[in-house]
């Protein structure tokens, strides 16, 4: 079952330039801020920065759907058509995300906070 799209990323090559950017945007500093990741939460919708996105394929934002179950969310767009672009991995604290993309080539996040 999907709760919406929660968060979306950003991936960034100039990290401090994108920080005071957003920050500007929001009109406060990050709430997380460390060297592999920046965040804001505004309004219950989380924003983030990634530095190392366009490494690891990011080509523009990305919308991540919050799911109860990401294996089975996961699953159900492969059969539906989807393609993996990035398997389920642990991003911390028991934060699971994944990443496919549709048939037009569209990347749609998915993720799973831990109960």
């Amino acid at each position: 079952m999907s709760k919406g799209i929660k968060t979306i990323i950003y991936p960034v090559s100039d990290f401090d330039k994108a920080k005071t950017l957003f920050s500007a945007l929001a009109g406060r500093a990050p709430d997380y801020d460390q060297p592999y990741y920046a965040g804001w939460n505004i309004e219950g919708q989380d924003l983030g920065l990634d530095p190392n996105g366009h490494k690891q394929g990011m080509t523009g934002p990305v919308g991540y759907w919050e799911v109860d179950d990401i294996k089975a969310s996961l699953q159900a767009l492969l059969e539906a058509g989807a393609e993996t672009v990035q398997e389920v991995r642990d991003v911390g604290g028991g934060k699971l995300i994944a990443t496919v993309k549709d048939a037009d080539g569209n990347v749609v996040g998915l993720s799973q906070t831990p109960a």
